[in-house]
């Protein structure tokens, strides 16, 4: 196995993604699209797709270029991972609509795994427990519709669409399930955020977030 990772801006790094792949040896690249040219992907077997603050629908080389990064690797029915700007990506590759959500979604929120998202092997792993609930950690102010075959794994009132599969390897997430706790602080210091509230719900739920995150992990990259 060898892993592409396909970062939009500099502060949004693989963070737990990269732990987990350095630990069990699989070989991998990180490539900062805004600046870098995208590599052979015929090299990787695996596409992640991190998150940024700009949007799919902008007119950037460098978007059009990942878009069609995504349709390669899902039209030779490779593994790709999106997380919350690359969830949007890959909804537009499958030619969904992406646009703006009806309020920001910022710090801790409860989502709800589907029967779909409880029956699948790797994205039930996310999930509290034995319950279908699973506190995740957003920072996104847009959505998409569900691509047409896609299924959807959560959901909340807010944003309904808040994680899909499609065919049997490409897990689109709107939340982020990468952080540590140093980019939940660095990236939340200037949200109009209660920090002192930010800081006592992230150390109560980090502990069990990144052990279900790291329980993904096992499930998608080793399948």
């Amino acid at each position: 196995m060898s892993v592409l990772i396909i970062k939009n801006i500099d502060s949004e790094g693989p963070g737990t993604i990269e732990d987990y792949i350095k630990e069990k040896s699989i070989p991998y690249r990180i490539v900062n699209i805004t600046r870098e040219p995208v590599p052979d992907a015929d090299g990787f077997d695996t596409l992640v797709i991190m998150g940024g603050p700009m949007s799919v629908n902008d007119d950037d080389d460098y978007l059009r270029r990942e878009e069609d990064l995504v349709r390669r690797f899902i039209g030779n029915e490779r593994k790709v991972l999106g997380i919350c700007l690359g969830s949007q990506m890959i909804a537009k590759a499958l030619g969904a609509k992406v646009y703006k959500g009806p309020a920001p979604e910022i710090g801790w929120y409860r989502i709800a795994a589907s029967g779909a998202g409880m029956a699948d092997a790797a994205f039930s792993r996310l999930a509290v427990a034995d319950t279908s609930e699973l506190m995740v950690f957003h920072w996104h102010g847009e959505t998409f519709d569900l691509p047409e075959g896609a299924v959807r794994l959560a959901s909340n009132a807010l944003y309904p669409n808040q994680a899909f599969k499609y065919g049997t390897g490409v897990y689109a997430f709107q939340f982020h399930i990468e952080v540590n706790r140093e980019m939940v602080y660095d990236w939340m210091r200037h949200e109009p955020l209660d920090m002192g509230k930010l800081r006592t719900q992230t150390e109560e739920i980090y502990p069990s977030y990144s052990g279900r995150a790291r329980a993904f992990y096992e499930g998608f990259f080793n399948k």
